[in-house]
């Protein structure tokens, strides 16, 4: 017998990429388990599939930082209690990536990539250790939004957040409607759409000199014309990051969904200051905000 249960959750998460550097994105998950009858006649109650096994999920993957621990950029080192570590992803030509953050704000791919197919993997191992006796199989299937307009990964942290949002490293895989005068503009998405592509979006007041961070100690030739540096202290501890300033866009608020769509409208609205401006700017799949100018 075989239960499933599509749109379980969505995985909002970052991932490093040897390419493409940090790339924030969103996965949803659908799950199918195969097992014998309980004494509820049941697999497993829907309720406990969707409480207990998303709960698995969220707590390995979403809004982490996911580093593929194989690959022979990766470095890590972690402080003598284990509480935090230091991640540096050496890619060459400046592009080098490093964070000090808790130990929770990681997820380590034992891979050479992080796809769909390791991270599912990362995923089902962590899964079987949890169910019952009668579920023998189980069934992952992550899968991106099918989006048929303009969309962007970006990357933030958002320290103000008393939950896992105030990791400094995770993101999301969004879609971005710009209307002028109740109009959509699908040349107006592109753009900002290509502008943010693969990006980290950090806050104006989050931004520090290299010499202030921990992990600048590992940072290797970074400097202040090759990298932007970012830390803060939130509930659940330090966090830093130094990224390269090609793949870093600053703004002057948080960026929250809400801030991001404001600030966009506002943007826009320089650009067409006669037209009545409305931007809706999603995080992740699903929810989002709408700012107008």
């Amino acid at each position: 017998m075989q239960l499933f249960v599509n749109d379980l959750t969505v995985i909002d998460f970052s991932y490093l990429c040897p390419q493409r550097g940090i790339v924030g994105e969103s996965w949803i998950v659908d799950i199918i388990l195969d097992g014998a009858l309980n004494e509820q006649s049941m697999v497993l109650d829907f309720g406990r599939v969707k409480k207990q096994i998303k709960a698995i999920i969220d707590d390995s993957v979403d809004h982490k930082l996911a580093v593929p621990a194989e690959h022979e950029y990766t470095q890590v080192t972690r402080n003598e209690d284990k509480s935090s570590y230091w991640v540096d992803f050496m890619r060459p030509n400046e592009r080098s990536i490093h964070l000090h953050c808790p130990a929770d704000a990681f997820a380590f791919i034992d891979s050479e990539q992080v796809t769909i197919d390791t991270v599912t993997d990362y995923l089902r191992a962590v899964i079987k250790r949890e169910l019952p006796e009668n579920v023998a199989g189980l069934q992952l299937q992550l899968r991106a939004e099918a989006i048929p307009g303009a969309f962007y990964h970006y990357t933030h942290g958002l320290k103000k957040h008393d939950g896992n949002c105030q990791r400094i490293a995770h993101g999301h895989r969004s879609r971005l409607y710009i209307s002028l005068d109740g109009k959509r503009s699908e040349t107006l998405e592109a753009a900002w759409c290509e502008r943010w592509r693969d990006i980290y979006i950090g806050s104006l007041e989050d931004e520090v000199s290299l010499a202030e961070v921990d992990c600048s100690q590992t940072a290797g030739q970074c400097n202040e014309h090759t990298h932007v540096a970012y830390a803060y202290t939130a509930d659940q501890g330090l966090f830093e990051l130094l990224v390269p300033r090609g793949e870093n866009y600053i703004i002057p608020t948080d960026s929250t969904v809400e801030c991001l769509a404001q600030y966009l409208a506002d943007q826009v609205k320089q650009q067409y200051p006669q037209a009545k401006v409305q931007v809706t700017a999603f995080e992740g799949v699903g929810k989002g905000a709408i700012g107008y100018a």
